[in-house]
């Protein structure tokens, strides 16, 4: 009994551990950096440690430090109750769906069977739906509360949004519970050890249909109509800073590593490697014994999958950059003639010929960075 407890928070500390602690900071660098790429700026670089910036990596320990300290601001005529439960309505079905998400298969540790898997339902996949679905509550409540009319659109465009995709992800998924024949997600990993036997193999209509909508559900570009900048400020959640700020955030980046986990466990193997079946791997690891072996193949298989969700995220993420509402790049700018005798520094050409330039650029560094 306490071993099986003990295995329990092992694994939910693994998954707060590898979504909270990991992807999700993470994945705000991965998405600023490649905003910073297309806007042709060098991104978030700024946050050091003793002069040694990490890529801009140090943003991620800033940031919460930022939301942390930052004012909580309630706006007048807000409802303070309501406006303060709304970011974690949204936070939580977020963690919560990946209680039923396996990040690997059943290993024998020790002369115990461990399944990857904090709860291995019957009914794992609906779970997964019903959980997800209550966050739209979260975002409606944000809307409402906020005594603001711009972010009350947003939440409208939010729900209907969310409620007429998830519809969408549920009917394309009907084609893979009849070719696996079950709801329990660690078995329909199970069944793809086969790479033949993919998801995306005998469904391909139903990835794409799936993919699409997902991308839809986390109101990624071109589907930002909850959040668009031009006609809601930020949408719904207009009103919110510091920590209540970033809870919505964290959220919207959880349910993409969550989108991006479920689409690898229905479409793409689950943990498998393409062509190297489990026993395979065992077999190469035998000379650590039965314990060893399989903690050598756990290990390679979480990796695997959490690699294949990660990518995943990122194709899906491709897309969904804002772009600066003026070019900064010199040969996208009207009228600007090219010259040949360059004038050192960044964008060098277009300060010269557009004055005002250097400023435009620093205001809207300060926006993004």
């Amino acid at each position: 009994m306490w071993v099986d407890l003990i295995i329990t928070l092992v694994k939910i500390f693994f998954i707060l551990a590898i979504t909270v602690g990991f992807f999700a900071p993470v994945l705000t660098w991965v998405e600023r950096k490649q905003s910073a790429l297309m806007q042709d700026r060098i991104g978030a670089n700024r946050a050091d440690i003793m002069g040694f910036t990490a890529l801009g990596l140090f943003h991620i320990i800033a940031d919460a430090l930022k939301m942390f300290t930052k004012e909580d601001f309630i706006p007048d005529g807000a409802n303070k109750v309501l406006h303060t439960i709304a970011p974690i309505i949204a936070l939580v079905p977020a963690l919560l769906t990946f209680a039923v998400v396996p990040f690997g298969g059943q290993y024998t540790l020790f002369d115990k069977e461990v399944n990857l898997v904090i709860s291995d339902l019957d009914v794992g996949l609906l779970f997964v739906f019903a959980i997800a679905s209550l966050a739209t509550y979260g975002y409606v409540i944000a809307g409402w509360s906020s005594n603001n009319n711009w972010s009350l659109l947003g939440a409208m465009r939010t729900a209907s949004q969310m409620i007429s995709y998830e519809v969408t992800m549920g009917l394309t998924i009907i084609g893979v519970l009849m070719v696996y024949g079950t709801m329990r997600l660690p078995e329909i990993g199970a069944a793809q050890e086969d790479f033949l036997r993919w998801g995306f193999f005998l469904q391909p209509l139903g990835f794409i249909m799936f993919f699409t909508a997902s991308i839809a559900e986390n109101k990624r570009i071109p589907f930002d109509a909850p959040e668009a900048e031009s006609e809601l400020v930020a949408g719904y959640f207009t009103e919110y800073s510091g920590l209540k700020f970033g809870m919505f955030f964290m959220a919207e980046f959880i349910e993409m590593v969550t989108i991006g986990a479920l689409m690898t466990i229905l479409f793409f193997g689950a943990w498998h490697i393409p062509f190297l079946p489990t026993a395979t791997l065992l077999s190469w690891f035998d000379f650590l014994g039965a314990t060893g072996s399989n903690i050598i193949v756990m290990l390679i298989q979480i990796g695997v999958f959490f690699w294949q969700g990660g990518f995943l995220y990122l194709v899906s993420n491709d897309s969904s950059v804002d772009t600066p509402p003026f070019s900064l790049r010199p040969d996208h700018e009207p009228g600007l003639e090219d010259s040949s005798t360059p004038i050192p520094g960044k964008y060098s050409r277009y300060r010269a010929r557009n004055p005002g330039a250097e400023l435009k650029e620093y205001a809207y560094g300060l926006l993004c960075e």
